[in-house]
């Protein structure tokens, strides 16, 4: 029976799927098949063939496979590697190279014999490619053959850089890469304009003959092309659809890159659900939305005529489950994010005591406060809320290298218009002007230079956090230590990080703390100075009393929402709000027009926040509620 039930669960989904709560508990478990295939192969005495991939998707596979070897004897000298792809052109050594990556994250730490690794060449001359892709494809089949192929998944639906419109029987050979996959790819080369425009890859056929096929995904954001994937019809445009032609294939998730699929997203398409409140409340605006109804518009028809017969038949009649769901979204809307004084608090989102409350709220860079809950900001300040802001870090890698000369150039001259000596300062300009000159991609700054652009970028946070209605005192730059330290190091510690939000957390005692909640991205750093404040506030909830009082809120940034579900704050703003807010984000003057990391939206950070909280706004209209210009949405974290 229960056989009978996972197979309806998963009835739209055309590929074995494998879902663990995190990416570690994943990659542990592939870690675990590559360890008994190569102590298989060892005992039979043939190679393990493997095709491998990089990213950050295998990172944490790759560490789990060095402590294999190194605590529990894994031994890797029978093992044969072919790596999926590499830029082209591109330098071996260079630090964005494949083969670099793979030395780094493995290679250099187990007993493989260099030998038995083949990575593409991205420096052999382009009329040389199609040679060695026939001399790679024969490699390979020598060697006989994948015995496993390790998959990551780009958000074009590319396999290893199998972009949109390859064939199926495709093989290695020269390609050009997706804009969104060299969008993605600008952070680690320091710049979109430094990534190359082509790669060696492996073919979709050339992976498709592997005898397993493992695709790893993990985070939100990779959740909507992995539903593609293995859901989808097979498709050209989704070259990952191809691996629905295999018999041999396996794709292994975390909770996050799987919670689109149709079993998590709406389960009650394939499956009886237990209709607890949130449930209820996401498949009741689900199907507001599918049907470009409000709410208390649906009807019984609708209910059975969308696969929500079971709730209708359990907690129904269906008009009094309109009216739940459209109370509790009502109670989220709110014109006092502090709290109102006087009111009945029952069925508001934030307490009305104490009227004035203590409040931190946590930028992970110098302008995430105002692109992401300026509005919010605003209204805390002018209620006479006792507001702070904590800036992160410095952001000093998001400015462009021509404006620091800029600033230099300014303080010069006002140096001089002064009568003061600029001999030290003319000095560190030529310094910095012939390190420009043969800056590499990605390549750290001086320490002269970092401390200018983030002063460039603390200038700005001060006049953004100025102009909303903070005094000096209240402005905090807690240019936490990892930021600069992780561009340097693969292990960070992060106690110190940890231990001076602390400080700050204990010296203002909030009632409420807003923090970034944007965890598509695992290794970003808005997860990163989240789980810092998590982490301080988690220590500190053992020892202090005031903590018991002390709220999470959690905000998005210029990009994604929350899910209408899942919002417990709505904040509405008014016309002149919306453009007090603005006001705020153009003091981040660095960030305006064309940012050093823009991401694959090219609008500028004040667009797209103001597209976001519309967006957040006509939904809410469009379900039956009150019409708003913005909306800003809150969720509260439980710590």
């Amino acid at each position: 029976m229960r056989r009978l039930n996972l197979l309806e669960e998963t009835r739209f989904e055309r590929v074995p799927v494998s879902v663990f709560p995190g990416m570690q508990a994943a990659s542990k478990e592939v870690a675990k098949r590559i360890d008994i295939l190569i102590r298989q192969k060892a005992a039979e005495g043939k190679n393990a063939v493997l095709g491998l991939a990089t990213g950050a998707t295998p990172i944490m596979l790759y560490d789990e496979l060095v402590r294999l070897h190194k605590e529990e004897g894994l031994s890797f000298k029978n093992v044969v590697i072919f790596n999926l792809d590499e830029y082209f052109p591109i330098e071996a050594s260079s630090a964005q190279s494949y083969k670099v990556f793979m030395q780094k994250h493995l290679f250099d730490h187990v007993d493989i014999n260099i030998n038995n690794v083949l990575i593409p060449d991205g420096m052999i001359r382009k009329e040389d490619v199609a040679l060695f892709s026939i001399g790679y494809e024969a490699k390979i089949i020598a060697s006989g053959g994948l015995d496993l192929q390790i998959l990551g998944i780009g958000r074009t639906g590319h396999i290893g850089f199998n972009e949109p419109g390859s064939a199926p029987n495709s093989g290695t050979r020269l390609v050009s890469l997706d804009e969104l996959t060299r969008s993605d790819a600008a952070r680690d080369f320091g710049g979109k304009a430094n990534v190359p425009l082509k790669a060696i890859t492996m073919g979709i056929g050339t992976i498709l003959a592997a005898r397993k096929i493992i695709l790893m995904a993990w985070s939100e954001k990779k959740a909507e092309i992995v539903k593609k994937a293995i859901e989808g019809e097979i498709s050209a445009e989704i070259p990952a659809t191809y691996l629905q032609l295999s018999n041999s294939v396996e794709f292994v998730l975390d909770n996050d890159a799987a919670s689109l699929l149709t079993r998590y997203n709406t389960p009650w398409l394939v499956k009886d659900c237990n209709w607890d409140d949130q449930l209820i409340r996401k498949a009741v605006i689900w199907l507001a939305q599918l049907l470009q109804k409000p709410i208390l518009k649906l009807t019984e028809d609708d209910y059975n005529s969308h696969g929500m017969a079971q709730l209708a038949t359990a907690k129904g009649p269906v008009y009094d489950i309109n009216i739940q769901v459209f109370n509790k979204l009502q109670y989220t809307i709110t014109g006092w994010p502090g709290g109102k004084p006087g009111a009945d608090d029952s069925k508001r989102p934030e307490r009305a005591l104490p009227v004035k409350k203590s409040v931190i709220i946590f930028s992970p860079h110098p302008d995430d406060d105002v692109i992401s809950m300026g509005g919010t900001f605003i209204r805390l300040a002018d209620q006479n809320h006792d507001v702070h802001v904590a800036y992160q870090t410095s952001g000093n890698t998001a400015v462009w290298d021509d404006d620091t000369l800029r600033y230099m150039e300014f303080a010069i001259d006002f140096a001089k218009s002064q009568g003061h000596s600029t001999h030290q300062l003319e000095a560190l300009y030529e310094k910095m002007w012939q390190f420009f000159q043969t800056k590499q991609p990605n390549q750290a700054d001086l320490a002269e230079i970092r401390t200018i652009k983030g002063l460039i970028r603390k200038g700005e946070a001060t006049a953004g956090a100025r102009f909303v209605g903070l005094p000096e005192f209240c402005i905090q730059f807690m240019d936490l230590p990892f930021y600069d330290r992780a561009k340097n190091q693969k292990l960070v510690s992060y106690e110190d990080d940890i231990l001076q939000t602390m400080e700050l957390l204990q010296a203002i005692r909030p009632h409420q703390v807003f923090a970034a909640g944007d965890f598509a991205d695992p290794h970003g750093t808005h997860k990163v100075c989240f789980d810092i404040i998590l982490q301080a506030l988690t220590r500190l909830n053992d020892t202090e009393e005031w903590i018991k009082d002390c709220w999470l809120w959690l905000y998005r940034g210029a990009w994604h929402e929350f899910e209408i579900h899942e919002i417990e704050m709505a904040v509405p703003l008014s016309p002149d709000e919306v453009m007090r807010k603005r006001l705020a984000i153009f003091k981040h003057q660095s960030q305006k027009d064309i940012p050093v990391f823009p991401g694959d939206d090219a609008r500028e950070f004040w667009v797209r926040a103001e597209h976001r909280t519309g967006e957040t706004a006509r939904i809410y209209n469009q379900l039956g509620l009150a019409e708003y210009e913005a909306i800003e949405a809150f969720v509260r974290f439980k710590f």
